[in-house]
């Protein structure tokens, strides 16, 4: 595999015609931002210390990103605790209206109530705010980014710019290629999500509960209100729409709003696994006009951020334990629907705190970086 960051060619696109296999590495066209290109004078990273943010925190020092200084905001509890960045040792500030003074760009993974708190109090201050919360996405005033899928989308933004939730946007890079092709008119997706996607408690209930449940010792789990060690439980979020879960109704919804469809017609079954990181999605997928396999593996291997792994019978396909870590979407398992002529089966994974979350956030940043400094913008001007 590439290491992370490595620089690829557009074109990386390897074909093994024997076994039909199409592996596309190419990053999205959104490369790394180059810091001596100051586009932004103060950035602010808030919810530093979560599982996300300190992802956020990690990418914006891999990357470049082209702010001068950047800041880092969290609740009281860690207000005041220090961590390394660019070198230097940085001191958390507590999250409050006074702490997005002079701040030009927000990049946000908190709670819902704290999104909701915080984003008005950056943009009535003229902070452009990128939240990774579910509190803003569906607000019809609010653009529902995936750089790679609608990059349009941040023209309209009114100061917060939302990123989708980690289910629906690998989903969303997987559909986007089919989409544009032959026009996606129902999806069947079966989740099988990581632990970590609940946060730092999520992770620590699985390895805690797991190391209980081996040793014949009683564990009290925080995140979940059943064992997640060896066992999969069928509800994330509460129950929302005719028996259906927020975390279910969050993928069509978003998926709609994103690709800009609402016709298309989604069924999810969301499932928590007991796996560390890392999200597993099953999907059917029927278009208006039949895809075959190799016209499929073509389209997703040309699609900016998706690897294709498809060899059966090699057992190559993407698991968590080779996408951890990674940026990018993987596909495998590509087949036609032996049940409709227009349907194509194919499994889809991605590291939920990068891509799913964090990777996002930040490519969006770079995104506005890019389209402020090729417009002349000032740096505290919205896009």
């Amino acid at each position: 595999m590439r290491p992370q960051g490595e620089p690829v060619a557009a074109e990386a696109v390897i074909v093994d015609r024997r076994r039909a296999i199409y592996t596309s590495v190419s990053v999205p066209v959104f490369e790394k931002a180059q810091v001596e290109n100051i586009v932004f004078d103060v950035v602010a990273v808030v919810g530093a210390t979560g599982a996300v943010g300190r992802i956020i925190v990690s990418l914006l020092e891999e990357r470049r990103f082209p702010a001068r200084s950047v800041k880092f905001l969290a609740s009281q509890r860690s207000a005041g605790t220090k961590l390394r960045f660019r070198g230097e040792e940085q001191t958390i500030e507590e999250l409050s209206p006074e702490a997005f003074e002079g701040v030009d760009l927000a990049i946000g993974s908190t709670p819902d109530p704290v999104a909701r708190e915080f984003a008005p109090w950056a943009v009535e201050r003229g902070c452009v705010v990128i939240d990774e919360s579910g509190y803003f996405r569906m607000d019809p005033k609010v653009p529902l980014v995936i750089p790679e899928v609608n990059p349009q989308a941040v023209e309209s933004h009114q100061g917060i710019i939302s990123s989708p939730n980690c289910s629906t946007t690998q989903l969303v890079v997987a559909l986007k290629p089919l989409h544009d092709a032959a026009r996606v008119r129902r999806v069947v997706v079966s989740t099988y999500q990581a632990a970590s996607g609940i946060g730092v408690a999520g992770s620590r209930d699985l390895e805690q509960g797991t190391h209980a449940r081996l040793h014949g010792q009683p564990f009290h789990y925080e995140a979940f209100a059943h064992p997640i060690a060896f066992n999969v439980i069928p509800q994330i979020g509460s129950e929302k729409h005719q028996g259906y879960t927020s975390e279910e109704m969050k993928m069509v919804h978003e998926t709609r709003k994103i690709l800009g469809d609402p016709s298309i017609q989604i069924c999810p079954t969301c499932v928590r696994v007991p796996v560390g990181n890392v999200h597993s999605e099953s999907i059917l997928v029927e278009t208006e006009r039949p895809i075959e396999v190799d016209e499929a593996r073509r389209l997703f291997a040309a699609m900016p951020g998706v690897v294709v792994v498809d060899d059966l019978p090699a057992g190559k396909y993407p698991m968590p334990l080779t996408c951890d870590g990674r940026d990018e979407v993987f596909i495998g398992r590509i087949r036609k629907d032996l049940s409709h002529p227009s349907g194509l089966a194919f499994w889809c994974v991605s590291d939920n705190l990068r891509k799913g979350a964090a990777t996002n956030a930040v490519q969006i940043g770079e995104l506005l970086a890019r389209k402020r400094a090729g417009q002349g913008r000032p740096v505290g001007a919205r896009a």
